[in-house]
């Protein structure tokens, strides 16, 4: 019987799963790690996945796009399934989308866009996949700095650091007061320390693979600022992309990716650790550094998950 899965010969490379592969960081990562195995494209625009699968096989590479909305349980688990179906080699997985909304919006659940999207749909389809990943597979979910409300660069930005309370407080978009005035920063700090937690925390569940987290940098030319106004968005892309090697703790793309790519590709038993935007080990926040904060989210996430039969 001929093989029906986009990718030809599976067996012959090894297989990394990408999310939010259309633009910045993850658009990049796909491209390099492309180089190196199939990819699976896992994202919500049907016709920016396919111009990327297009683009990677035109290079030589083979990529299969899986259709997901990390906001949507239901869309999660079913991209889960789709690509568990693929039965490819998969070694690798990159927990790489997310947003940054400029005002509260809310998931067909009735929870928080951000919560859900940074970190329940990351959560979701990882669980989903852990089974179906082989001993010393790669893990690396992209987190952020600003979690830390010691972390200088964040609060001169205007960011207070995670204000968490519960998950479930977290899905209803309440967060501990004193945060942030910049709308949306508490949600999307909040969300990205829970990916920080759960990261940490899973490396100490699953030894049998390995869990790592990477702060990327500030990286003006990523699609998180999609929410904002035509020129921002302008200024961000051609002018202040172009700086960001030039300057402390910022990033771009074409920067970002190669390290990423190197994580994803490790072969050695590195678990549990917390990349910069240079590749180095960092400190999270004293809270996330402290694994009974992270147990405690990765329970109270199992939790809210349990609440709900989709």
């Amino acid at each position: 019987m001929p093989n029906t899965s986009p990718i030809n010969n599976p067996s012959e490379r090894k297989a990394y799963v990408i999310t939010g592969p259309t633009s910045g960081i993850g658009r990049a990562t796909a491209l390099e790690v492309s180089k190196h195995g199939n990819v699976v494209l896992v994202g919500r625009d049907r016709e920016k996945l396919s111009q990327l699968q297009k683009e990677i096989e035109r290079k030589g590479g083979h990529a299969a796009p899986i259709l997901c909305d990390l906001s949507d349980l239901a869309s999660v688990r079913r991209a889960a399934e789709e690509i568990i179906a693929l039965d490819l080699p998969i070694v690798g997985l990159l927990n790489n989308a997310g947003i940054f909304p400029m005002r509260a919006t809310q998931n067909v659940l009735g929870w928080d866009n951000a919560f859900a999207t940074n970190h329940i749909g990351p959560f979701v389809l990882t669980e989903s996949l852990i089974p179906y990943l082989p001993d010393g597979a790669n893990v690396v979910f992209v987190a952020s700095g600003v979690e830390d409300p010691e972390r200088k660069p964040a609060k001169m930005a205007g960011f207070r650091g995670s204000r968490y309370i519960s998950a479930e407080a977290s899905a209803r978009g309440e967060w501990e007061p004193g945060g942030s005035k910049m709308p949306g920063a508490d949600a999307y700090a909040t969300s990205k320390q829970c990916s920080l937690a759960t990261a940490l925390a899973f490396a100490r569940e699953t030894p049998r693979l390995h869990f790592n987290a990477v702060e990327p940098g500030f990286s003006p030319e990523t699609g998180l600022g999609r929410d904002a106004n035509a020129f921002l968005r302008f200024l961000s892309k051609y002018v202040l992309s172009l700086l960001a090697p030039h300057i402390k703790y910022w990033s771009n793309p074409k920067l970002a990716a190669p390290m990423i790519t190197k994580l994803l590709l490790d072969e050695s038993s590195t678990t549990g650790i917390y990349y910069d935007e240079k590749g180095k080990p960092m400190h999270g926040s004293a809270q996330v550094r402290d694994p009974e904060f992270q147990d405690r989210v990765v329970a109270e996430t199992r939790v809210l998950l349990s609440m709900t039969a989709q």
